[in-house]
């Protein structure tokens, strides 16, 4: 599992970041955080080939998380795409792009599939045998979710010098013992799965907490991930306008990710009013010590 930050600042672009953009790869499975202006400059910036997104994940409506998607998707006509195209957003999000390609006459070959989400319970969205995608209920001045990527676990690794001491054990019999199961000799011995494999790498986990004030009903559902990205728009001095703009501080940030013993924390989205970025990383640090800015373009093995 692979994180790239493409943009990470609020609201107005500067000239060294962009609005809210991620973009995540998980077993070679192309996905799209958030979709801020200069979304697709940044993804050729990356390198990262469009046509391997085929799901993107919009956390709310407002502007600096959606005003990249509409040039992205005409972009992908462009580029001749004629696979399926996934995007979950709130409810709104289907008006909002249908509208934009209808007066702007874009064409396209291949088929937008809208997921509108509007529950504000966390729930399971996505599925595969790859991995499984929830939803983050957030607390946000519009309807806001969050997303939990979380990796399903890989097959055992066999250990073929154990399996050579049984000669019953054949090549066709692999794929059962990857999977789990124990092997049964012709004698009605069993031989445990666990003296013929060795375990697989713990599977990974993401979690993106887009625009939110401060909440802790969230714990339970980002508990011990691998990363959390929080937002951190404020200091803890202008606390009382992070609540009036539904925003966090980055002590609250860092108080998220400690109550929840994540592994690590990235702090973004942070206000144009703060020219050095490392006074928001020190105050979310008295709280969770393993908080790190995110840098863009950058990417990050999870």
């Amino acid at each position: 599992m692979q994180l790239t930050i493409l943009g990470y600042n609020s609201a107005i672009p500067t000239m060294h970041s962009n609005p809210t953009a991620q973009y995540l790869n998980i077993r070679e499975s192309g996905i799209l955080i958030d979709c801020g202006e200069g979304t697709q400059v940044q993804l050729r910036k990356a390198k990262i080939k469009f046509n391997s997104i085929n799901q993107i994940f919009i956390s709310h409506l407002h502007g600096d998380h959606v005003f990249g998607l509409p040039g992205f998707l005409s972009t992908l006509a462009l580029l001749g795409r004629t696979t399926s195209l996934t995007i979950y957003g709130p409810k709104g999000i289907k008006e909002f792009i249908e509208n934009q390609l209808k007066v702007t006459q874009s064409r396209r070959e291949y088929e937008l599939i809208f997921i509108e989400l509007h529950s504000t319970q966390s729930e399971l969205i996505f599925e595969n045998k790859k991995f499984e995608v929830y939803t983050i209920p957030l607390n946000h001045r519009t309807y806001t979710n969050g997303y939990l990527f979380k990796e399903k676990p890989l097959q055992r690794n066999l250990n073929i010098e154990a399996i050579k001491h049984y000669s019953e054990i054949q090549t066709c019999d692999y794929q059962n013992i990857k999977d789990g199961k124990d092997f049964i000799l012709s004698d009605g011995f069993i031989v445990k799965n666990e003296s013929l494999t060795f375990d697989p790498p713990k599977p990974k986990s993401y979690a993106f907490c887009s625009d939110t004030m401060y909440n802790e009903s969230i714990l339970p559902i980002i508990k011990e991930v691998d990363l959390l990205y929080h937002e951190a728009t404020f200091l803890e001095e202008l606390k009382k306008l992070a609540f009036k703009t539904g925003h966090s501080t980055a002590l609250e940030a860092g108080s998220i990710a400690s109550q929840a013993n994540v592994k690590k924390l990235i702090i973004g989205h942070f206000s144009n009013r703060y020219l050095d970025y490392n006074v928001l990383l020190e105050e979310a640090k008295q709280q969770f010590k393993n908080t790190e800015l995110p840098i863009t373009l950058q990417t990050i093995d999870i």
